[in-house]
């Protein structure tokens, strides 16, 4: 296995670790998802098999790594984490498959990103937990096959729509995590303060919480600015409402959870192209961001939001959009 597989598994198991939760008593919110789950380990375990397949898809940050975490923990098993882009080619792939121990867990962040050609030698390995490898080229090309032991492949993507319908299928479980509610958010933020020793009140997660969008990991990541701001700004050891406010202010973060970039997005469909409907390439050059962070990190917020929405034209900004930058429109389209 070549040092990119390792490092990342190694850049995975430590980024936040303190911060992820371990077991499913501990995992807040997505209670249907984390039922389900639960349901297919213990029935695993009485039947003394592995885990079936599992996809687990939706926007970033809500804890589709974590989950494959729990999962191996649960069922007592290694896990080893890539990514869709980091597997190449099928030497890759064989790397990573034949050092998995018998109900090991594979898990593949951004499945939907993995090489055509690479995705079809994974078909076999799910079904059959067979490798079928050709080796050489030409006249001298020939077949090798390998019996793998019986393991999960955990695939999480963003994009469930671009995974195709051969990959879908071979997935026994298929699970979409949604946005979190406040409250479960509330919890998330004094859980992870209890952990990294940080005083918060009641209020000062909450605040924390209905600007986080409905993510963990923001949830997190601006408990930690909100530390830091109460350390060096406030001199307060507890972060209160007003301090949370405050920090998030200096972060450019509203009180609905809007950012810079989405509220640069809303002004350039508002004022730029006057409201008429706008290609997601078009939207990226205007604001200086690549396309797929627009379709895979802003746009999934705005539009729950109710902010923007999607037409077979082009993106399209909601009356809730011209109303949040305090902006009029005619009849015709054209600003006040």
């Amino acid at each position: 296995m070549s040092d990119r597989f390792v490092t990342q598994t190694i850049h995975d198991k430590t980024l936040d670790v303190s911060l992820r939760p371990g077991a499913f008593a501990d995992f807040a919110g997505q209670v249907k998802v984390k039922e389900r789950l639960e349901l297919a380990v213990e029935a695993a375990k009485m039947r003394k098999e592995s885990l079936d397949h599992i996809l687990l898809s939706g926007p970033p940050g809500l804890g589709k790594t974590t989950l494959a975490y729990i999962l191996a923990k649960a069922m007592g098993v290694n896990v080893v984490v890539t990514s869709g882009p980091v597997i190449e080619k099928a030497g890759d792939l064989a790397g990573l498959l034949t050092k998995l121990e018998a109900g090991d867990v594979l898990f593949i962040d951004e499945i939907h990103r993995l090489q055509k050609t690479v995705e079809e030698y994974l078909y076999p390995a799910m079904e059959d937990f067979r490798l079928d490898i050709v080796i050489d080229q030409g006249p001298n090309a020939r077949s090798v096959k390998l019996q793998l032991p019986r393991f999960t492949l955990v695939g999480a993507t963003t994009r469930s729509g671009l995974l195709t319908s051969p990959m879908r299928s071979r997935f026994g479980l298929t699970e979409r995590l949604d946005y979190y509610a406040a409250e479960e958010l509330a919890r998330i933020i004094t859980r992870a303060a209890r952990i990294l020793n940080v005083e918060i009140d009641q209020d000062g997660a909450n605040e924390i919480a209905g600007r986080s969008r409905g993510t963990p990991r923001i949830a997190n990541n601006l408990l930690k600015r909100c530390r830091d701001y109460a350390q060096v700004k406030a001199k307060s050891a507890t972060i209160t409402a007003e301090i949370a406010d405050a920090a998030l202010k200096m972060l450019e973060i509203d009180e609905h959870g809007l950012d810079e970039m989405d509220k640069r997005i809303l002004e350039t469909l508002v004022i730029k192209f006057v409201g008429k409907p706008v290609g997601v390439n078009s939207l990226a050059v205007a604001v200086g961001e690549e396309p797929d962070t627009i379709e895979e990190v802003y746009e999934p917020f705005l539009i729950m939001e109710g902010y923007l929405k999607r037409t077979p034209q082009g993106r399209v900004p909601t009356e809730l959009a011209y109303k949040k930058l305090g902006v009029s429109r005619k009849r015709d389209g054209e600003l006040l």
